[in-house]
């Protein structure tokens, strides 16, 4: 049975040089830089729609890696993946709004350490400065004066976490790449020159197979009769989501001085006209549920208003919870079997969105090799390629609403139209998943949480309407 694909592509063979397991940001940031180099790529995905794992919640920044140890993988990929990411996001039609961001003490300990996360910065090649409780105040004058001081880090960014890994793979499928959905795999068998994959859609052979299975990278090294080296340790985060009357009480990234556990709660505007509060950090065994803790949540807004004080009072538009595909590594677990014909990707923690790119383009240069064509490394110049014009959903940029002729606004929560909900139903990697046609378009996840729009919901995707996912973010 041939893998399930988009019933816009024509039927491809079920043979292919590169197999991607996972269709999380990182699986997506992957099958771009194969399909644009060439490579005949497939990305396997278990749920009916990309993003459906830990990639579907997060605090949506674009990171420096201000923060990251010198030296490591996740140091160089994070930076590569900024770099890329400001390169092409214009192409895409993607946001991109550097925020900057701001490191904040809160005692005289904390204090003391704002030099070293200065100077650490700058050893990884970010711009860091210090300011003092006076400048730090003037720049954000809502916190609280108990501010005593930061390191302002003026190029991290917020983006749109959800519109930006599509186009990664609706660039990939432009390029000849396949999108497999609801297909499970459940077994690998060694053959020559590659890899048998048994799907629930079916069997496929890859010459080279990449692991970005995310939360299950661990289980389908097992699967595969590898020795994993690491143990996925699923560690949720659960945030609050302001409405749109808190975006502008600060204007920066509000930052805590780190422990070496976490990076503690941020506070952060979102592209969409929100505010965010989190996330904790809270160790489970469930690969898959990330249910909301009520005295959690109000011990976060406890934080959030202590850093923040008008906050108290402030409506909250929802809450959600997500989880981080950690390891007991601290760095990256990236892995290179050239005998074999295998990559490992695994421990992508809450970095990934950052680093997708700068990942992608490592992981294509190394399968590049593998497949014996190492000229391949080199991507084509970003004229030579075609780009998806992505819907713009964030209030950064133009949306449908507010331009002629118009179609029908259906959520009037998030002014989304009811041509954005069609075309987000249709097309390339179309939405699979009640969830998908959300992080598509943002019905749904406004002030209401769909009370308002569900009708329309019900018309135009009676298909994806079901019982609400309550492990999703708003």
């Amino acid at each position: 049975m041939p893998p399930h694909i988009s019933p816009t592509l024509a039927p491809q063979p079920d043979s292919f040089d590169v197999a991607i397991v996972g269709a999380g940001v990182v699986g997506c940031g992957i099958a771009r830089s194969f399909a644009i180099r060439g490579w005949k790529t497939i990305i396997i995905e278990k749920a009916s729609d990309i993003l459906e794992g830990a990639s579907k919640g997060n605090s949506a920044l674009l990171h420096t890696g201000f923060d990251e140890p010198p030296g490591s993988m996740e140091l160089e990929l994070i930076k590569r993946g900024y770099e890329t990411y400001q390169r092409i996001h214009s192409r895409m039609n993607l946001p991109l709004v550097k925020t900057g961001a701001a490191v904040v003490a809160w005692d005289e300990e904390q204090l003391r350490k704002l030099s070293d996360i200065a100077a650490h910065s700058r050893h990884n090649g970010v711009s860091a400065a210090i300011l003092g409780q006076s400048a730090l105040l003037d720049a954000e004058p809502g916190l609280s004066p108990r501010a005593l001081g930061a390191v302002h880090i003026p190029d991290e960014a917020i983006v749109d976490p959800w519109s930006a890994p599509l186009g990664y793979v609706r660039q990939a499928i432009m390029h000849g790449a396949v999108l497999s959905t609801d297909s499970e795999v459940r077994d690998f068998r060694r053959r020559a020159g590659g890899w048998q994959i048994e799907t629930s859609r079916g069997s496929m052979f890859a010459r080279l197979v990449i692991n970005a299975a995310g939360l299950f990278g661990d289980q389908i090294e097992l699967l595969a009769g590898r020795t994993p080296g690491f143990g996925i340790r699923p560690r949720k985060g659960q945030f609050v989501v302001y409405d749109k009357s808190a975006h502008d009480l600060i204007t920066s990234i509000i930052l805590r001085v780190p422990t070496e556990r976490t990076k503690g709660v941020l506070l952060a505007r979102t592209v969409f006209g929100n505010l965010l509060l989190g996330p904790t950090a809270e160790e489970q065994d469930d690969r898959v549920r990330a249910a909301c803790d009520e005295q959690v949540l109000r011990r976060i807004m406890e934080e959030g208003e202590a850093m923040l004080p008008a906050l108290a009072g402030q409506p909250v538009t929802a809450a959600f919870a997500a989880l981080r595909p950690a390891t007991e590594h601290r760095d990256y677990v990236l892995r290179v079997d050239r005998h074999n014909g295998w990559i490992t990707v695994g421990g992508i923690r809450s970095t990934g969105l950052s680093a997708s790119l700068g990942i992608g383009e490592w992981v294509a240069e190394q399968g590049s090799a593998v497949l014996g064509k190492p000229g391949k490394a080199n991507a084509p110049s970003d004229d030579d390629l075609d780009w998806p014009l992505m819907p713009a959903i964030a209030e950064t940029l133009p949306r449908p609403y507010s331009q002629s002729p118009r179609s029908p606004i259906v959520c009037h929560c998030e002014w989304v139209t009811e041509s954005e909900v069609r075309n987000a139903l249709g097309g390339l990697a179309a939405a699979g998943t009640l969830g998908g046609l959300k992080r598509r378009t943002r019905i749904g996840m406004g002030r209401c949480q769909g009370f308002g729009c569900s009708g329309a919901l019900h018309r135009l995707a009676p298909h994806l309407c079901g019982p609400p996912d309550q492990t999703s973010p708003p």
